[in-house]
């Protein structure tokens, strides 16, 4: 009954507080074939919302391992036209997406990673529509995760199958805050403290960024009229909230796209398409990642990095806290919606029209202009410690500490 009870109630919170469902919005759900209660909930709690469609997108990860590992080449130079044609209606008709994510950190592990770059290529163009109403807030959406049983076994590999499982389940609704006695109530509290979080860096308008910790030595120089994000978004099209992501204890900002520069090394695994990238750093020389290194993954490394162009620049710096729930939970979960909110992160690759003022209604070449990086690949990687100190530094040169030991000096 409390694991009845609780997935009810995370439910509830996709749809109140990450998707904050509209009467009339027509839903469309991503969901792993194994989860059909909780998308089962999510419908329910939807239509009491008043959506007027809650389309289901069932996945198998196993199917997707078998085309990997059997299609033919040709297969992966192909995306399907009919599926970004959806996707891009959702979007034209202020649809809301939530992605349930469930797969295994490992999964495609034994695939070229040729294949998994091809058929990332094939989506790009098509999907860009779809993406560029997700990055610019026009469109309602949100990512939550549920275990699988591979997942599971990742995260706590001493147990068997089903003890995995319900302690994955466990550390979900604590990230989550679901075992809340009233999870969208503490939400709102949740978001009132990251709003707070990012109107005081709004407030400061820095130059840059210096960052220090074991392995890494990095300064990040931030656009003119940037604005910090964090936790909560208003939909552009009905000015009403959402959160992106469920859980979030991040605030982020779109860095300029030629301001990097130094050494920066990973602190926790990154799982990329299936493959999982260890010990890693990045060297940067404005902007571009000049050399990388990893002991665990260096082809995945290679493939995301070498992607396209914009693949070698930043897209986002977020600030997280040492001491967050997820963080103090002292688990590596293998999946970045939770590892990020663990640790201070980068992401490479896309940046968000949004963290520049007005940025969302600039043309492509404008957003350049501005700083903003544009890629076929957002990806994140934590670098965040307790040994992690943060630096802001202002128009006239001024230092201000952001971070000591990986908590916030301010």
């Amino acid at each position: 009954m409390d694991f009845q009870t609780n997935l009810q109630k995370y439910a509830e919170l996709a749809v109140r507080i990450g998707l904050n469902i509209q009467p009339g919005q027509t839903l469309w759900i991503h969901a792993p074939i194994h989860q059909p209660q909780l998308v089962r909930y999510i419908a329910q709690k939807a239509y009491e919302a008043g959506a007027k469609h809650v389309h289901i997108e069932w996945q198998d990860e196993i199917c997707t391992q078998i085309k990997y590992k059997l299609a033919p080449d040709e297969a992966f130079h192909e995306y399907p036209t009919w599926r970004a044609q959806a996707l891009g209606d959702l979007a034209d008709n202020n649809g809301a997406y939530l992605l349930i994510e469930s797969s295994d950190p490992e999964l495609l592990k034994d695939v070229d990673t040729k294949r998994i770059a091809a058929y990332s290529k094939a989506a790009g163009p098509l999907l860009a529509k779809w993406r560029e109403s997700m990055g610019s807030y026009h469109m309602t959406w949100s990512i939550l995760a549920a275990p699988s049983p591979a997942w599971a076994a990742k995260v706590f590999p001493h147990l068997d199958e089903n003890a995995a499982v319900n302690a994955l389940w466990d550390a979900i609704f604590q990230a989550t805050r679901t075992d809340q006695d009233s999870p969208v109530e503490t939400w709102h509290a949740h978001n009132a403290t990251l709003r707070s979080k990012r109107e005081q860096l709004n407030g400061k308008q820095y130059r840059k960024l210096h960052y220090r910790a074991p392995g890494t030595e990095l300064t990040v120089e931030l656009p003119h009229n940037h604005v910090w994000r964090g936790g909560s978004a208003t939909n552009t099209t009905g000015d009403f909230d959402f959160n992106p992501n469920i859980p979030t204890e991040e605030v982020f900002i779109s860095p300029h796209r030629l301001g990097t520069q130094g050494k920066v090394r990973s602190t926790k695994p990154l799982s990329y398409q299936g493959n999982l990238i260890n010990n890693f750093s990045l060297t940067f020389e404005n902007g571009r990642v000049v050399a990388y290194e990893a002991e665990q993954g260096y082809e995945a490394l290679k493939t995301m990095i070498e992607m396209d162009e914009g693949a070698h620049f930043l897209g986002e710096i977020a600030l997280v806290p040492h001491d967050s729930p997820i963080s103090n939970s002292n688990l590596i979960f293998f999946n970045t919606l939770f590892d990020e909110n663990a640790s201070n992160h980068l992401a490479l690759g896309r940046a968000f029209p949004t963290c520049v003022e007005g940025g969302s209604a600039m043309s492509k070449e404008e957003q350049a202009q501005a700083g903003l990086n544009d890629s076929l690949i957002h990806v994140d990687f934590m670098i965040g410690s307790a040994e992690m100190d943060i630096d802001g530094e202002l128009a006239d040169g001024g230092i201000e500490p952001i971070f000591r030991k990986g908590n916030w000096a301010f």
